[in-house]
């Protein structure tokens, strides 16, 4: 077995001889130590055997003192597959060339497709995907997965209320959905407008209705401020009543900072190393070696490998080593004093409307016990206190 192994990587050749001296020529071979086999009778003048390529000069002599002619009929074996290969090498070369184009090109980004979005808004998130890395001609498999594309979208665009995020082939897909501005509510059924909250009135707009109070009155809460009710007393007419109700409003808020915190961050650094998945197998191809680095958080992406709209039972795994180290803060009294201020305008504003006003600020307390900084501060905010109340028969 081992022997034919050997002949057939070295070349075999199937030979005929004919002629009358067939006996003396294998009778000669022989001798000569040339091995030949399979070896057949055809007729009493040819015969038909195999023989090494690397003998096939030791037949020549041994043929014409035998007065026997030689006909090669098959070749077979490593020197004239690679011979065959040879020759056929434009053809494969080209084969493989176009199969490698298409596994690239089905692996590309092709297009990108937005839906729901204002043109401002689609310019927004095109910014950002080129931003990310996503734009036409960018191989899938070194882009984030559509989650973490999703998320950085809506952090990033504050225009947006959500967008889904779908890869089709070679295209990726985008559904908007805004933030729309609230749309002006029409009141057609009569109302008054009252106060939401004890203020001191700083600017009446009227556009239906009595008002019933003046700039600088103080109200309080369900208080009266513009009656859906007018006329005399013979002609008395119900509207929707509308406005705008301008007053000083007065709020208060508690933060707490510590003056020293101790806490994760990614520093930039990352490491990425890419595999080619079959089954549970994994051959890395790109990014060799373990990262350098002490403390790190890794994010593992498996992309399919494609065909045209085919995935093949491949894998692109993408392993992303993120650095990671550990930060403490320490704030200096004034340090933490005015990041505590900040902090107390960012929570009041959660309490008020997007045309609110901080007119200003006055720090009620202020004390510094076990590190840690405690403020409270009180807001004066300008904002519309006006709310509708609907008019019951009667009234």
């Amino acid at each position: 077995m081992k022997n034919q192994w050997i002949q057939t990587f070295s070349g075999t050749v199937k030979v005929k001889i004919s002629g009358k001296g067939i006996e003396r020529f294998l009778n000669q071979l022989t001798r000569e130590g040339v091995a030949i086999w399979d070896v057949r009778k055809h007729g009493t003048e040819a015969v038909t055997f195999h023989v090494s390529l690397k003998n096939i000069n030791k037949l020549r002599i041994p043929a014409r003192k035998s007065q026997c002619k030689i006909r090669f009929l098959e070749r077979a074996g490593g020197p004239f597959f690679l011979k065959r290969l040879w020759t056929n090498s434009g053809f494969l070369t080209g084969s493989a060339l176009f199969f490698a184009l298409i596994l690239v090109l089905s692996n590309m980004v092709w297009g990108i497709e937005i839906r729901g979005a204002s043109p401002a808004t689609e310019y927004q998130i095109r910014k950002e995907l080129d931003k990310m890395g996503i734009r036409i001609g960018k191989m899938q498999f070194s882009i984030d997965n559509v989650e973490r594309v999703q998320k950085e979208l809506t952090d990033q665009i504050q225009a947006l209320t959500w967008i889904g995020v779908e890869l089709k082939g070679t295209t990726y897909h985008f559904q908007v959905v805004e933030k729309s501005e609230p749309k002006k509510v029409e009141h057609p059924s009569p109302r008054h407008l009252v106060a939401k909250r004890k203020a001191s009135i700083v600017k009446i707009f009227v556009e239906k209705g009595e008002p019933v109070v003046k700039v600088h009155d103080y109200v309080l809460p369900g208080q009266l401020l513009v009656s859906g009710v007018y006329g005399k007393e013979d002609d008395m007419k119900t509207v929707s009543a509308s406005g705008e109700i301008l007053g000083e409003t007065w709020y208060s808020t508690k933060v707490e900072l510590p003056l020293k915190s101790t806490f994760q961050v990614f520093n930039g650094n990352e490491k990425r190393k890419y595999s080619l998945i079959a089954g549970r197998k994994g051959i890395p191809f790109w990014g060799f070696g373990k990262p350098k680095f002490s403390d790190f958080e890794m994010e593992v992406n498996v992309e399919a490998v494609k065909f045209f709209k085919w995935e093949l039972p491949l894998g692109i795994e993408k392993k992303t080593y993120r650095e990671r180290e550990q930060v403490t803060r320490v704030y200096t009294k004034e340090e933490a004093i005015e990041s505590a201020k900040e902090m107390a305008r960012k929570d009041i504003k959660n309490y008020l409307t997007e045309n609110a006003i901080i007119k200003g600020e006055k720090i009620l307390h202020q004390s510094i016990e076990n590190d840690k900084v405690s403020l409270t501060t009180h807001f004066t905010i300008i904002e519309d206190i006006a709310v509708g109340q609907p008019i019951i028969q009667g009234d």
